[in-house]
């Protein structure tokens, strides 16, 4: 998974990540998540499936409808935010694009949830996830529209909030 690197001396090591190995990796993310939406919107999806993403949706829904977030509703946010991510992945209807993303999540800060952390408290922590999630309705609606090309470039967009979210913790 090239987390460690191997000593001259023998043993290991675990690798430094710079900025730049983060932010490729987000990058990564991204790609293959607007991929994974592209396939689904193209394929289509099974019923099963999208009545699964739409209740993860509906539960994210119920998180975001109170204004202040409590430590537990955000245990619950950071939970169906994996679930969402985890299901378009499955959505693609691809093994090796669902085996990919699940790779590219093992990279240091790449996960769906590494930068929703950071943004747990403080006045804009839920405006931040509103957003977020406004982009995750955005993509389901467009992958059962069957544009293909709107779903890739929303969860384009959507990892790019992992970028900005980087920044503000740097």
């Amino acid at each position: 998974e090239g987390l460690l690197e191997a000593l001259p001396s023998g043993g290991f090591m675990v690798r430094d990540f710079s900025e730049a190995d983060i932010r490729d990796a987000i990058e990564l993310r991204g790609t293959l998540e607007g991929l994974a939406a592209r396939l689904a919107a193209e394929r289509g999806v099974a019923a099963s499936v999208l009545a699964d993403m739409r209740d993860c949706l509906a539960r994210i829904d119920d998180v975001l409808a109170a204004p202040r977030l409590t430590e537990a509703s955000f245990s619950r946010y950071v939970a169906q935010n994996a679930r969402f991510h985890a299901l378009l992945a499955e959505m693609s209807g691809s093994a090796l694009v669902q085996r990919q993303i699940d790779r590219v999540a093992t990279l240091p800060f790449a996960s769906a949830n590494a930068f929703v952390m950071a943004h747990s408290s403080g006045a804009q922590a839920r405006d931040r996830l509103v957003i977020a999630h406004d982009q995750h309705h955005a993509a389901v609606e467009a992958i059962v529209q069957r544009e293909g090309t709107r779903a890739q470039a929303l969860m384009q967009e959507h990892a790019r909030n992992a970028q900005q979210n980087l920044a503000a913790v740097l």
